[in-house]
């Protein structure tokens, strides 16, 4: 079912792309569809909203309306496990606490005659996505909501498909009302992406958007950026596991099948050492998958973008992964902290989420420990970050000068100006430094 693939040379990117594929952005009709369903929106607004969600949906929203109104969420209060509120209390508490070790402040500096500095300030409104429909991410709407009110941002807009019914999941509804979230949409799809972007009669334009979602979704955050902000632009799920002979066959498959349940297209990849803890793993697999709810969807996961990589040292996986730069990592060694260690050369160097240590399995990450699950995927985590407060405010530049510090400077600026031959520039230091020579 996982193919098993041996590396004991040298690798590169190549390599990888052959062993694991990963869908790209570029589906023709797919981006035609987006194209058409925004200008739709755009130019029909609400009305094109209620088309869609009754086209995609399957749900009639015109005598419903979009919003979902306060008597909805307090219903869903009544329906939820009452488990579940403690437990969502507790995750929220834990991600408050994570989130506000990160904010950044605004700063300046003196330094004869002139002022530097900084200024942070938070987005005035924010869109935020949370997948919906006949599935519920409760986690999501934490994960979403979280670092905007922590900057202060003050306006959320939250956008969620309906059910065939019209309705939102109440579990996703009960954490947007521990979010103290007022203002949400039964949107989902490309058309909420548009809706957020550009307004319409029900739904007022936002200056960023955040949030993961399916093809359409992420190709309609890459069709808006420059009218809004985006967080990033994320693929499909994805984990690897890095284990040494040591580790437990049941944890490792376990994880695996947690990343696979996601999305018939997620990533599971499984790298190790040992090839006998390499046949344990995969008897789990199948003897696990065999349990759950999601076998069919795990299975299609599995054969499609699930691998085993047996390597010839811990490094030789180190070196994979960076290549990967995958969006979840378990480091299930005898040592973990030293592949994530600054002085080690041969440190883990791309990965959007490291979680260290057998029993630091991917869902602590997901739900509760604190740190943002909505990550760089596909191989962004080279070059972008977890979602974090940074992402939801803007800064400025601060510059003061004297009279006498520009004087000081006005030669280095007029040489500068003059080089790049833009004369205006140059001349307005000179009415300055000059009118008194």
């Amino acid at each position: 079912m996982v193919p098993v693939v041996k590396i004991k040379e040298k690798i590169d990117k190549k390599i990888i792309e052959e062993i694991i594929p990963r869908s790209i952005l570029r589906d023709k009709e797919a981006i035609a569809l987006v194209e058409k369903i925004i200008d739709d929106v755009r130019e029909r607004k609400d009305e094109a909203l209620f088309e869609y969600t009754l086209k995609f949906d399957g749900a009639d929203l015109r005598d419903k309306g979009l919003r979902v109104g306060e008597d909805e969420i307090g219903k869903a209060y009544g329906v939820v496990n009452k488990k579940f509120i403690p437990s969502i209390r507790k995750a929220k508490k834990n991600i408050i606490s994570y989130h506000k070790k990160k904010l950044s402040k605004s700063w300046s500096y003196k330094k004869k005659g002139i002022t530097l500095g900084q200024i942070i300030q938070p987005l005035s409104r924010v869109g935020i996505y949370v997948p919906g429909g006949q599935a519920a991410y409760p986690s999501s709407v934490l994960m979403n909501a979280i670092p905007p009110q922590v900057v202060g941002v003050e306006e959320i807009a939250m956008c969620v498909p309906p059910d065939l019914s019209g309705e939102i999941n109440p579990y996703t509804l009960v954490a947007a009302g521990e979010m103290g979230l007022k203002e949400i949409y039964k949107v989902g799809g490309a058309q909420a992406i548009a809706a957020l972007a550009y307004g319409a009669e029900t739904i007022e334009k936002v200056d960023k958007i955040s949030g993961p979602g399916n093809i359409y979704v992420t190709l309609a955050k890459k069709l808006v950026v420059g009218e809004v902000g985006i967080d990033m632009l994320a693929g499909p799920s994805e984990i690897v596991i890095l284990a040494d002979e040591k580790a437990n066959p049941v944890f490792v498959a376990a994880d695996m099948l947690g990343q696979a349940e996601h999305d018939a297209r997620a990533t599971a990849v499984f790298i190790t050492t040992s090839e006998e803890l390499a046949e344990k793993v995969k008897s789990e697999l199948v003897y696990q998958m065999s349990k759950l709810k999601r076998k069919e969807i795990i299975e299609k996961s599995l054969i499609n973008s699930g691998k085993i990589i047996l390597v010839d040292s811990i490094d030789r996986g180190v070196e994979i992964i960076n290549l990967i730069a995958p969006e979840h990592l378990e480091l299930n060694i005898e040592n973990p902290f030293y592949l994530v260690d600054s002085s080690n050369p041969n440190r883990i160097k791309n990965a959007g989420a490291i979680f260290l240590g057998a029993y630091s399995p991917e869902a602590l990450g997901d739900y509760f420990a604190g740190p943002n699950h909505i990550l760089p995927t596909a191989g962004a985590a080279r070059f972008s970050s977890p979602l974090n407060p940074d992402d939801f405010v803007k800064k400025s530049s601060l510059i003061y000068c004297t009279e006498e510090k520009l004087r000081r400077m006005a030669g280095s600026i007029k040489t500068i100006a003059k080089a790049e031959r833009l004369d205006a520039h140059a001349n307005s230091v000179a009415v300055r430094v000059d009118k008194n020579e």
